[in-house]
């Protein structure tokens, strides 16, 4: 008896001095896009340092896979309570998807986005008397003329990965340039004054995902370092949708939406001690969900926040408060989702500490996936 008052009193007083978890405190959500006759898909939030917000997202879209998809952005002045009515800063003869987005050490805005000729399997099937749910006799008229803008061997021509730059806060953009990766939310300013995106060849035969850097501000890219492969997995075939992030202290996190055969679905991580020039083999972090954006947070911890698509439908985050070495348990914010396609949710921190992430949703009883957005605070 005395043994088990002893080990009750201990296990008390762990319990006491252990650290609570963490939560999610949701304040508000709401949808934020403002042109329902669109689809909206894989968002990017940014937070510039004169405190402005902007979106980036593919829109004007028919739905998930189509030929009409164009990079638009929206500004917030006042922390996200509104946003402005978008605008097109991209718009190619094929579908323009993922929007992801930078601001530079000196200033420059960044947006990034790939070229896709996915929609023409769908076309082709439809044509040939094979139903397909992305296209009906109502749209078909639009797809085949969209389509017949190009001739074929113009088209084959499209398909690459891309950025646009503006030196003026988005007022102007360059013309297109190729980055030779991608990822659904752009590349990574390091302490050094390098750009670094991490991310996956597209239309290669190797299809590698690797680092590429920019001395120049983002005018161009080289090729940096391959991430190695886990025995058993294929690059190819399992690696895709990259993110990264550096530490305060130095290190670099990238993660990695993973599905092979061991831990399918879930995060993988790599890191780089040495400024994305060598990686480590990906290993799990226990995160089933996908993909991740990282954010650094004033005090020095990482975020990460992905897509759930299994119950609870919607989105999650995990905290590190170790330079990654160990996450969080999830939290939740959002749960409310009716179908899976959802997700590639992305983080900023504003004035007040609160955080605020901005997702893309199919709403039930809606033909078209809308912008979400939570306010949202972390708990202990």
């Amino acid at each position: 008896m005395k043994l088990t008052s002893q080990f009750l009193c201990l296990a008390l007083a762990l319990a006491q001095s252990s650290p609570a978890a963490e939560q999610a405190t949701v304040l508000e959500t709401k949808v934020i896009s403002q042109q329902p006759q669109h689809y909206h898909g894989w968002p990017t939030l940014l937070r510039k340092r004169d405190g402005t917000l902007i979106v980036v997202v593919s829109g004007g879209r028919q739905g998930h896979v189509c030929p009409f998809g164009r990079v638009e952005w929206m500004t917030s002045r006042d922390e996200g309570r509104t946003w402005t009515f978008p605008r097109t800063i991209l718009d190619t003869d094929v579908d323009d998807r993922d929007a992801g987005a930078l601001e530079t050490p000196k200033g420059t805005l960044l947006v990034t986005t790939f070229t896709s000729l996915a929609y023409e399997k769908y076309l082709g099937e439809h044509l040939s008397g094979k139903d397909t749910h992305f296209i009906s006799a109502t749209n078909l008229p639009a797809w085949s003329a969209a389509h017949a803008r190009l001739t074929d061997g113009q088209r084959k021509a499209q398909p690459g990965e891309w950025l646009v730059r503006s030196t003026d806060r988005g007022l102007s953009w360059s013309p297109p340039i190729r980055t030779l990766v991608n990822s659904p939310h752009g590349p990574t300013a390091l302490a050094d004054g390098r750009l670094l995106y991490v991310g996956k060849e597209l239309w290669t035969e190797q299809k590698r995902i690797g680092a590429c850097e920019s001395t120049d501000d983002g005018l161009t890219w080289k090729w940096l370092a391959q991430i190695p492969t886990r025995p058993g997995d294929s690059a190819a075939g399992d690696y895709h949708e990259l993110h990264a992030v550096q530490a305060n202290d130095g290190r670099i996190i990238a993660h990695i939406r993973h599905h092979g055969k061991t831990n399918n679905k879930e995060t993988l991580q790599t890191e780089s001690a040495d400024g994305g020039r060598t990686w480590s083999e990906p290993h799990g972090i226990g995160v089933w969900g996908y993909p991740s954006h990282l954010l650094k947070l004033r005090d020095g911890a990482l975020l990460m926040s992905y897509g759930h698509r299994r119950a609870p439908l919607g989105n999650q985050a995990r905290v590190s408060r170790d330079g990654g070495r160990t996450w969080s348990a999830p939290l939740i914010i959002s749960s409310d989702a009716t179908s899976g396609d959802l997700g590639y949710p992305s983080t900023v921190e504003l004035n007040d500490g609160s955080l605020l992430t901005v997702w893309y949703e199919k709403l039930k009883d809606n033909a078209n996936a809308v912008l979400r957005q939570a306010k949202w605070t972390i708990k202990k």
